[in-house]
């Protein structure tokens, strides 16, 4: 796919078609004054994204020729952002727009600066998922981390990482708050290696009584304590030949850090209640959210085990340090429960959209699925919005003054773009489809650092 960057203009009126032609810069512009010509260029040049004005001929005073323009292109190519226009019943339009499939919506008369930041999130959108759907033709071909939904650079340099270690028959250690995947890309680690043919065993360290925890991990033999009435393979046993996912590593106690000390060192095991010697090829891969540097620091964690387990250490971003992922996730997993509820809901509303994107994640992805799985059963319509979210009162306030707003977003919009640009400012300055004098007369006027 070209990383060209084409716009098609949907504008019947000849003046405003000629103003918005020469608003952007950065932009392949192709225009349509009717559906015909629009269908034209769509099929012609694919371009990413569409401004389409809702009244065209022959219903310039109306909004069916409109609604027709846009159902028609999103038939031919889904994957569009259209971004509509009106006058007419602003609010009434705005909601079956967004209901067929736009996505966003400005009214009338046009604000050529507020479009402009539309049209360049619209694209870094657009490009965000096509990055997506790569990553997913690349996981059909056998790729690492056929699972992962990222188009954020600080996540696709963890996965790119993992694909380069996986080979090495090295100690893993993730390190990451709570529900950023961290499993995930455990197993990531173990299919894009060559143990992947044999067993991927997971085990929740926090999750397990420490009376048990050590039994559940080197296994028992009959008889080895009241209750042992059969002798038990442990997980490491039943890991051999491919990966063990120690999972919150540091709530192991001290005591069988010692015993999973001689393992790592010595590879082999003994079950409770057993003196053999029991010989395992396990590659270990282990995570926690907590800071095992101050453990280690405080006598809580074996210094000699942390360097066992971590031979390679991958920091994971949480969500919050991942532009744009909140709203690719968002719509996957909405169209994920959607088809397995069987519900109505296909898109989100504008205020969930703002909600999401303004929303800090504590919880990270798992917080996201919750919330739009919830949201997916409570929405009353097709548009689930920040309400169904429960998020009508935590998102951001927008600012009632309209200079204050448009500084808001403008920030947010190069805070984005120079993340996904990896603070290139050419790079920036393509993705919001300005000029670098023009980037750097806002950057130094909002104080931004690349």
């Amino acid at each position: 796919m070209t990383d060209l960057k084409k716009l098609l203009i949907v504008e019947d009126d000849a003046g405003l078609q000629r103003q918005l032609r020469w608003a952007y810069e950065g932009y392949e512009i192709h225009t349509a004054a009717n559906r015909d010509e629009a269908v034209t260029v769509i099929r012609a040049e694919e371009p990413q994204v569409v401004t389409l004005d809702l009244g065209l001929p022959p219903d310039p005073d109306g909004t069916s020729e409109g609604f027709a323009t846009l159902e028609t292109i999103l038939q031919l190519r889904p994957d569009t952002k259209v971004i509509v226009a009106s006058g007419h019943g602003a609010h009434e339009s705005m909601l079956k727009a967004i209901s067929l499939g736009a996505w966003d919506f400005y009214q009338k008369p046009i604000d050529i600066d507020a479009l402009g930041l539309i049209v360049a999130r619209a694209f870094h959108v657009h490009a965000l998922e096509a990055e997506n759907r790569r990553l997913a033709e690349r996981a059909e071909a056998g790729a690492v981390l056929g699972g992962m939904i990222t188009g954020a650079p600080e996540m696709l340099k963890v996965t790119r990482t993992i694909e380069r270690v996986a080979g090495a028959d090295v100690s893993v250690m993730l390190l990451g708050a709570s529900g950023t995947g961290k499993e995930l890309l455990a197993r990531g680690v173990h299919d894009a290696s060559p143990r992947k043919k044999h067993a991927f065993v997971a085990i929740n360290c926090a999750a397990i009584p420490e009376t048990l925890l050590e039994s559940e991990l080197f296994g028992h033999e009959k008889g080895a304590f009241t209750g042992a009435v059969k002798t038990t393979e442990g997980k490491i046993e039943l890991a051999q030949g491919g990966t063990l996912f120690l999972d919150e590593i540091g709530d192991v106690p001290l005591p069988l850090q010692v015993k999973l000390l001689r393992f790592l060192q010595e590879r082999v095991i003994e079950r409770i209640g057993s003196r053999k010697p029991i010989a395992v090829d396990t590659r270990v891969v282990c995570a926690t959210h907590q800071d095992l540097d101050a453990m280690v620091a405080d006598g809580r964690f074996r210094e000699d085990l942390y360097y066992r387990l971590a031979e390679i250490v991958i920091r994971i971003p949480s969500l919050a340090e991942r532009p744009g992922d909140a709203g690719l996730l968002a719509r996957h997993f909405l169209t994920k429960y959607a088809a397995a509820m069987q519900t109505g809901a296909k898109s989100f509303a504008p205020d969930a959209l703002a909600a999401i994107d303004a929303w800090s994640w504590p919880g990270n992805v798992r917080e996201l699925e919750n919330r739009v799985k919830r949201a997916t059963i409570m929405a009353e319509g097709k548009m689930v919005s920040a309400a169904d979210l429960d998020l009508a009162d935590k998102a951001d306030p927008i600012p009632i003054n309209l200079k204050a707003a448009r500084e808001l977003a403008d920030r947010k919009a190069i805070r984005h773009a120079l993340a996904r640009a990896e603070g290139n400012i050419s790079g920036t300055a393509r993705l919001l489809g300005i000029s670098r004098p023009t980037l750097y007369d806002l950057m130094k006027a909002y104080d931004l650092q690349p």
